[in-house]
């Protein structure tokens, strides 16, 4: 496709960045947090968040659907463990080993099921999700995923209270998401972007 798995300008500041910092502490109020990322990849979003599930002592359900695995070999070549604190190091590999389309209990805090999926098979379970990272390929590379269809089975999968957040901030994806009676916030983006794209789920 052309494009990089993370941006150019830091994978691990945009990954905090968009979906901890503006994602995850965007919800205080929960001490339990259902998740989906759209767009597995490389599993460093989901080792940030076993990080700051470790951190805070909030449970998470951490479900990530992919259609394309990435190699064991290529993401340990990764080396994210770097950016978590050392006791969290060897979870990076648990994260990447552990058996796809079920539960795994990662750590007391932390369950995964990775959905060896693709989205146009996706069926969403209607209100079962607190939180969506959205981290497929950008537009550009992969304009498929980010179809109204697509978003609209994001709006279903979402509970009432629930958030959505991407890097994206493309106008057409505004205006698409405020189609879904979603409320979309644009906030300061991570470096090398100007803006990112939060919507919640009021009603």
């Amino acid at each position: 496709m052309d494009e990089t798995y993370h941006s150019s300008h830091g994978a691990v500041q945009e990954a905090k960045h968009v979906f901890i910092e503006n994602g995850l502490n965007a919800l205080t109020s929960l001490t339990s947090i259902r998740i989906f990322e759209m767009g597995f990849g490389t599993g460093l979003n989901a080792l940030l968040t076993l990080e700051a599930a470790e951190q805070q002592k909030k449970y998470i359900h951490y479900i990530g659907l992919e259609a394309f695995p990435v190699a064991l070999e290529m993401a340990l070549q990764m080396d994210y463990e770097q950016f978590v604190s050392i006791e969290n190091q060897h979870f990076f590999t648990s994260i990447h080993t552990s058996e796809w389309n079920s539960d795994q209990s990662i750590t007391p805090f932390f369950t995964l099921k990775k959905i060896e999926e693709k989205m146009e098979s996706f069926i969403p379970q209607k209100s079962s999700i607190d939180l969506i990272y959205f981290d497929a390929f950008g537009p550009r590379a992969q304009s498929d995923m980010w179809e109204l269809s697509v978003l609209e089975k994001m709006e279903e999968l979402l509970a009432t209270g629930g958030v959505f957040v991407t890097y994206c901030a493309k106008g057409q994806l505004k205006r698409d998401l405020k189609s879904l009676d979603l409320r979309v916030e644009s906030l300061p983006g991570p470096p090398g972007k100007r803006e990112m794209t939060r919507a919640w789920k009021d009603l």
